[in-house]
C-alpha cells in the first residue's frame, strides 16, 4: 500500500495533519460519547420496545361487544318509625322534649344560634312556629323549627339554649312538654 508520502504529499503537511488528528482526538471522543448518550436518552423517551407489530407485544382487542344491562329497580324498605320517635306526626302533641347549645349548621342550612328561639323536629316543615309548652310549669316559648331531631328514642323535639332557657328546662336537660303548631 502506498503511504502517504509516495501520493505525492510533502512530510510536512502530513505531519501537520497527524498533529491536528492528535490534538482533536478529545474532541472527537467528546463528540461520539455526547451523540451515543443522546441517542440513549432518545431511545428511553420512546414507547416500550416490543411495538405493537412485534411478536412479542400483547395482542389488541379489536372488537368490543356493548351489551345493554338489564334494568333493575331499586327499593329501599323503611321500617315505620317508633310511635315513640315519631309521636309528633300530627300537628300538635306532647311527649319529652330536650335542649342543645352547639352545633355548626342546621339542617336547613343556617348557622346554628343558641340565643335564638329555635327548634328541631322530626318532621315539621322548616319555618313552622312551634308553641312549646311545660307541662309542669306552665311555661311556654314560641319556636320556629330550622332543624332535624331528636335523634333519641322518646324524644318528640330538641330547642335551642335560649328556649329551653325560657321553659325553665336547662337544668334537668329535659322537660314534658305539649306542643302546638302555631303558623
Amino acid at each position: 500500500m502506498p503511504s502517504v508520502s509516495q501520493a505525492g504529499l510533502s512530510g510536512d503537511f502530513v505531519d501537520v495533519l497527524c498533529q491536528a488528528v492528535t490534538g482533536n482526538r478529545r474532541v472527537i471522543v467528546r463528540s461520539v460519547g455526547l451523540t451515543l448518550a443522546a441517542a440513549s436518552l432518545a431511545a428511553c423517551a420512546q414507547s416500550n420496545v416490543a411495538s405493537r407489530h412485534s411478536a412479542f407485544a400483547p395482542p389488541v382487542r379489536q372488537a368490543v361487544v356493548h351489551r345493554e344491562a338489564p334494568r333493575v329497580s331499586v327499593v329501599r324498605r323503611h321500617d315505620a318509625p317508633s310511635s315513640d320517635h315519631l309521636a309528633l306526626a300530627k300537628p300538635s302533641g306532647g311527649g319529652l322534649a330536650s335542649f342543645y347549645s352547639e352545633g355548626q349548621k342546621t339542617a336547613n342550612g343556617e348557622q346554628f344560634d343558641p340565643n335564638e328561639l329555635t327548634a328541631a323536629h322530626p318532621s315539621l316543615p322548616f319555618g313552622t312556629k312551634l308553641r312549646v309548652t311545660n307541662t309542669n310549669t306552665g311555661k311556654s316559648v314560641t319556636v320556629r323549627v330550622n332543624d332535624r331531631g331528636p335523634y333519641v328514642p322518646g324524644r318528640v323535639v330538641d330547642v335551642s339554649y335560649s328556649a329551653a332557657q325560657a321553659l325553665g328546662m336547662v337544668r334537668s336537660g329535659t322537660a314534658n312538654v305539649k306542643l302546638d303548631v302555631v303558623q
